[in-house]
Formats: C-alpha cells, sequence, structure tokens
C-alpha cells in the first residue's frame, strides 16, 4: 500500500508528506525571516532563559534546550503551564512562542513575564499573542501561517536559536546550519513517497510498527527530546498509541516490565535512537537491554543518523521519524493531518 501514490494522497488529504518533504525549505526561510527580525537586537543583562510554549510551539524550545546544554552560557528552561518559574524577573528572557498565537497557557504566561518586567521576545503567525506584543512594543518575529504546528517545527525551533545566537547565549556558527539544511534535503530524497518500499527506509519501519505497540528510547542529553517527537508524531499522524524513554534512566525502572506479560511483550516494538554522541557507558547498556529483551518483544530497531554535528544528527532522526509516522497513518487507514480528538478537547474546555 504505501507503494500505491494515488492511496496515500486520498488518504493525505492536507499533505502532510509534503509539509514534511519541505522542512529544509522552512527551515532555510525561518532563518532569513528570524535574522531579518531582530538583527541588532540586544537584551542585556539576562541571567536566563525561559521559552513558553505548548505541543508543536514547545518541542522547538525542547530541542534548543538539549543541544546547546553544552554550550549555553547560561540557563535555558521550557515551559509548559499557564504560570512561569518564581525565578523569573527582570534578568529572565522569557521567549513566548505559539503558533496560533491563541494559545491560552502562552498567552497568560506572556502577561506573567510583562509583569515582572522580564525581557520578552515573541515568535508567533499572528493571533492574540502578536496582537498584544505588538500594543506592548515587543519585538515580535513572525512566521508563516496556515501549517499544523507540528509541522512548522522548522519555523519554531531555528528563530529560537538565531536569537540565542543573537544574544551570544550559543556561540554563533556552532551548529552548522548549511551542512544542517544540506543533509535534510539529500535525507527527504530518499525517504519520500516516490522512492519504493524496498529502498524507502521510513517505509519499511513504519511497517514493522503497524499493529504494534512502538516504544521510542532515546538517550538523556543526545536524543531524548527526539524520541519525545516521535512519541508524539505517531499519535497525532499516526492515531497511534506510542510511549518513550530514556537511556539510563530506563534501565533504573521500566526494564522490568520486560518480566511481564508475555503476550502484551510480544506486542512491542522497540524503536532505540543511536548517535554517536553516546558516552561509552551509555552504549554498553544499550547492547545489555538489547540482549535482555529482544526475546520476549516483537522486535528491536536502533536508528542511526547521518552527519557530523549535534544539530545535523538531531534533524536528521526528526525528518526520519516524521516520515515513519505519516506512512504509519497511511497504514492505519486515517489522515495524518486530522486532530478531530485535540479539536474536539479544545471545544469543550470552551464551554
Amino acid at each position: 500500500m504505501l507503494d500505491d501514490l494515488k492511496a496515500i494522497k486520498e488518504l493525505d488529504k492536507s499533505g502532510m508528506l509534503d509539509l514534511i518533504y519541505h522542512l529544509p525549505d522552512h527551515c532555510e526561510e525561518a532563518i532569513k525571516i528570524a535574522r531579518d527580525s531582530i538583527r541588532g537586537l540586544r537584551f542585556h543583562n539576562i541571567v536566563n532563559v525561559v521559552i513558553t510554549g505548548l505541543g508543536g510551539s514547545a518541542i522547538g524550545g525542547d530541542l534548543i534546550r538539549m543541544i546547546s546544554q553544552d554550550r549555553s552560557v547560561i540557563p535555558i528552561l521550557v515551559n509548559r503551564d499557564y504560570t512561569l518559574p518564581a525565578f523569573v524577573d527582570e534578568k529572565t528572557l522569557v521567549i513566548a512562542s505559539s503558533y496560533s498565537g491563541n494559545t491560552e497557557e502562552t498567552l497568560a504566561s506572556y502577561q506573567e513575564a510583562l509583569k515582572r518586567k522580564a525581557k520578552v521576545l515573541v515568535i508567533t503567525t499572528g493571533g492574540e499573542l502578536k496582537k498584544r506584543a505588538l500594543a506592548d512594543e515587543v519585538p515580535v518575529i513572525t512566521i508563516p501561517h496556515g501549517l499544523p504546528p507540528r509541522a512548522a517545527l522548522g519555523y519554531s525551533f531555528f528563530p529560537l536559536l538565531v536569537a540565542l545566537e543573537e544574544q551570544g547565549i550559543v556561540p554563533r556558527k556552532h551548529f552548522k546550519i548549511e551542512e544542517t539544511i544540506k543533509l535534510l534535503k539529500e535525507t527527504r530524497d530518499y525517504l519520500y513517497p516516490e522512492v519504493p518500499e524496498t529502498d524507502n527506509p521510513a517505509k519499511l519501519l513504519a511497517k514493522k510498527l503497524h499493529g504494534k505497540l512502538p516504544v521510542i528510547y532515546g538517550v538523556s542529553g543526545v536524543t531524548e527530546i527526539v524520541a519525545v517527537r516521535w512519541k508524539g508524531q505517531l499519535n497525532e499522524n499516526a492515531k497511534h498509541p506510542a510511549f518513550f524513554n530514556v537511556f539510563p534512566e530506563l534501565n533504573h525502572n521500566e526494564i522490568m516490565g520486560y518480566e511481564g506479560d508475555k503476550d502484551l511483550l510480544s506486542k512491542m516494538e522497540i524503536v532505540i535512537l543511536r548517535s554517536p554522541d553516546e558516552n561509552d557507558r551509555i552504549r554498553k547498556r544499550i547492547d545489555i537491554t538489547k540482549s535482555l529483551i529482544e526475546d520476549v518483544v516483537s522486535g528491536v530497531t536502533e536508528i542511526w543518523p547521518k552527519g557530523e554535528s549535534a544539530l545535523e544528527r538531531m534533524l536528521y532522526h526528526i525528518i526520519f521519524g516524521d516520515y515513519v509516522s505519516a506512512y504509519l497513518a497511511i497504514l492505519n487507514q486515517k489522515d495524518p493531518t486530522e486532530i478531530d480528538f485535540i479539536n474536539a478537547l479544545k471545544d469543550r474546555l470552551k464551554s
């Protein structure tokens, strides 16, 4: 079925696979927009950064935190709430990120940031957040609208990276952005729908996950947030239950679950997101864990990234996982873009 382009197009009514294909183009545009929007902008006396947002708008912040933790000169925290941490004050840079501009939690935390006299930057397509920011004379990076937030990762991630570089919080040019865009373009060309199943590793993995319970394992500080992204994309795009955990934490608790019900375990398909950046002790833990569980679960798949830098490897994993989730949606006979349950929840919250 995954080689039937007509059937794929009929299910993928809103073109999620096209949006995944254009991720590197979104990244390029986002970088230009951000640099043009805040060139020369300087915030002084910043001692910490809080990125506040939800869902697809927050994952960019999580990725920034993970990838810059060994490079950032000050702490970076991601906030998913109506309120801000107690330490936020006039020496905090609060970046409010909401793709729609109408996320109620982000609007509330934006107002609280102003009340506490924090430095504030906004990333949004418009909505109430942009309206308030313009009225409050808060700088805004305006990104293109019309995408599902989870398909706008390039627009939520790269403006954050540019902003932190502009403020000297992470070193400029450390992340090899041009090389990353090039790798993403090369990767999409062997994962997109026209590449047949026999030569398309994303299609092959989607078939392994179909009818199974995927559990995505990352490595703390290396691929942990990528594992979160994979889990979320399998949920939202494929309408498929999925879970995640990270090494080494899972070795201290979750591993005991593999002594459980054999029928349940036989439905679990494990995906481990690997990286050359793992340290030797983590590598040994992964090898031992595989040897303990591979005979009781449906299967264990390791995904190794391409690329020389942490940014290249991270985004390789992300575009790979996005394709897997969209192909699994097709196998599940689902429209990858539809999110009826989320919309129903929002409607009920309004009443």
